[in-house]
C-alpha cells in the first residue's frame, strides 16, 4: 500500500512540473544540411575558448556592444589550402591583453580524433544546417601581455629606468595573476624563488669555508684521465659483472624512465609493435616481456628498448639516409636536449664522426643489455645502416669479445673491461 502511495505522489509531482512549465516537449522531423568548406568562398566559423576562465561579456553594460576586437588571420600561403594556418586574436578593451590561439602550435599540434560542426535550426522550414568548424580546431586562447612603447628620442636616466623595470615586472605578474592559469601562475612562483638572492653575508661566508677546503687535484687529474680519454659511455675498470661495467644508472637518468613507457604500455594492452613505426632489434625482442613476471624487471627492459628507440631514431634524424624513418618520431624534450648536448648536434646538422662513434656506442651498450650480454649484431646491424663486419670494430672498442654459437657470432663483454691499446708499427 506505502509503494503505491508513493507512485501516485510521484506521479502527481511530475504533472504538477509540466503544468506549471506550460510547454511540452515536441518531436520535430528536420532535414539535416551540410555544408562543406569551401577556401573560395567565405571561411567556416571559428570556436575558441578561455582556458583561465575570462569571461569577455562580464563587464559589458550593454549585450549588444561588443566587449573587444576580434581577428582571425589565415595563410595566405598555406601548403594545405584544406587545413591552412589560422590564427585568433581577441583584443581587450582598455587593457593591454590579448588572447591568442592558433591553428599549428600547442595542443592544436596533437593528433585530432574528432571532427566538430556548428548546427543551425530553422524552425518554420524544419532545416538543421551543418557547417563545419574551421580546419576541425578548437582554438585556445591564451593571453599574452604587450609591453608600453617608448619614443625613440626619449631618454631616462639610470635611476628612471630601473624603476620603471620593477614596476614593468609588478604589472606584468599581477597580470599573470590575473588572466593566466594556474600552471603559468605555479610556473612563475617557482621562476621568482629561484631568482630571490640571500643575505648581504652570506656570499662572504662561502668565501671563508671554501678557504678551509683542500682540492686534491691528483683526483681530479684521475677523473679528467678516465672520463675523456675514450669516446665512450661512462664505464667501471673495476667491475666484476658485465652490467656494472657500464653502470646503467648513469645512461639512462632517473629522471627520465617516466618517459621511457610507451613499449611497456604496448605490451601490457597487447598491441603489436609495428616495424613501421620501431627499430627490428626492438620489434624481435618485445616477446622476451612476456617472459617477465617481475613488474620492475619488465618496465627497466622495456625501458632500455624505448631508449634504443629513440637513440636510433636521433640518429636517423641527423643522417640524409634515415630522415624519413624519423620523421614522425615523438622525441620526448628531456631527451632531445639531452642527445644535442651529447653528441653535439642541432636541429638541422648532421653528428660529427667522433659523436657519431658515441652514440653508436652508447645503443650497442644498451643492446648488450637487452640480450643480457650475448648479442646478435644482425638486427642492431640493420637499424644502424652498417654491415655486421663493419660494426664488429665497435663492439671491440667497448672491450668485446665475439664467441660462436650454433653457428652465430654472439658479442660479449668479459669483465673486467680490457679496452684495445694502439700499436704502432716501429721503425726499421
Amino acid at each position: 500500500m506505502t509503494k503505491s502511495k508513493e507512485k501516485k505522489k510521484k506521479s502527481t509531482l511530475t504533472e504538477e512540473e509540466v503544468s506549471k512549465r506550460g510547454k511540452k516537449f515536441q518531436a520535430l522531423d528536420v532535414k539535416i544540411k551540410t555544408i562543406g568548406e569551401n577556401p573560395d568562398q567565405k571561411a567556416p566559423p571559428v570556436v575558441g575558448y578561455f582556458p583561465s576562465g575570462y569571461d569577455p561579456l562580464k563587464n559589458s553594460d550593454d549585450s549588444d556592444s561588443r566587449p573587444g576586437s576580434v581577428k582571425v588571420y589565415k595563410s595566405a600561403n598555406s601548403r594545405n589550402p584544406r587545413n591552412p594556418r589560422m590564427q585568433v586574436v581577441v583584443g581587450v578593451n582598455g587593457s593591454q591583453v590579448n588572447f591568442v590561439g592558433s591553428n599549428y602550435s600547442g595542443e592544436a599540434t596533437t593528433p585530432q580524433l574528432c571532427n566538430y560542426a556548428l548546427g543551425v535550426l530553422d524552425k518554420e522550414t524544419r532545416v538543421l544546417t551543418m557547417v563545419p568548424i574551421a580546419a576541425n580546431r578548437i582554438f585556445r586562447l591564451d593571453p599574452k601581455f604587450g609591453g608600453p612603447e617608448l619614443h625613440e628620442n626619449e631618454e631616462l636616466d639610470e635611476a628612471k629606468g630601473e624603476i620603471t623595470m620593477e614596476e614593468k615586472a609588478d604589472k606584468f605578474r599581477n597580470l599573470t595573476v590575473m588572466y593566466s592559469t594556474k600552471k603559468d601562475i605555479r610556473r612563475d612562483v617557482k621562476r621568482e624563488t629561484l631568482r630571490q638572492t640571500e643575505g648581504p653575508g652570506t656570499q662572504e661566508d662561502v668565501d671563508q669555508k671554501l678557504k678551509g677546503i683542500e682540492i686534491n687535484t691528483e683526483a681530479l687529474e684521475a677523473i679528467a684521465s678516465t672520463t675523456n680519454s675514450r669516446n665512450v659511455p661512462p664505464y667501471d675498470l673495476d667491475a666484476t659483472s658485465p652490467d656494472k661495467a657500464y653502470p646503467l644508472d648513469k645512461i639512462i637518468l632517473k629522471g627520465e624512465w617516466d618517459y621511457l613507457l610507451d613499449v611497456f604500455e604496448l605490451a601490457e594492452a597487447g598491441s603489436v609493435v609495428s616495424p613501421d613505426v620501431y627499430p627490428s632489434f626492438v620489434c624481435n625482442r618485445v616477446d622476451k616481456l612476456e617472459d617477465v613476471k617481475d613488474e620492475s624487471k619488465k618496465r627497466r627492459f622495456a625501458g632500455i628498448l624505448s631508449y634504443i628507440t629513440h637513440l636510433i631514431k636521433f640518429k636517423d634524424r641527423h643522417s640524409m639516409d634515415g630522415v624519413t624513418s624519423a620523421k614522425r618520431h615523438k622525441l620526448p624534450s628531456i631527451l632531445s636536449q639531452k642527445f644535442s648536448s651529447l653528441f653535439g648536434a642541432t636541429n638541422d646538422t648532421r653528428i660529427p664522426d667522433d659523436k657519431l662513434k658515441l652514440l653508436i656506442s652508447y645503443i650497442l651498450v644498451l643492446s648488450l643489455f637487452a640480450d643480457d650480454f650475448r648479442s646478435d649484431p644482425s638486427d642492431i646491424a640493420k637499424d644502424l645502416r652498417m654491415n655486421p663486419i663493419t660494426l664488429r670494430p665497435h663492439y671491440e672498442y667497448l672491450g668485446c669479445k665475439f664467441v660462436r654459437d650454433n653457428q652465430v657470432l654472439l658479442a660479449t663483454l668479459p669483465v673486467p673491461l680490457e679496452f684495445q691499446t694502439i700499436k704502432r708499427k716501429r721503425r726499421r
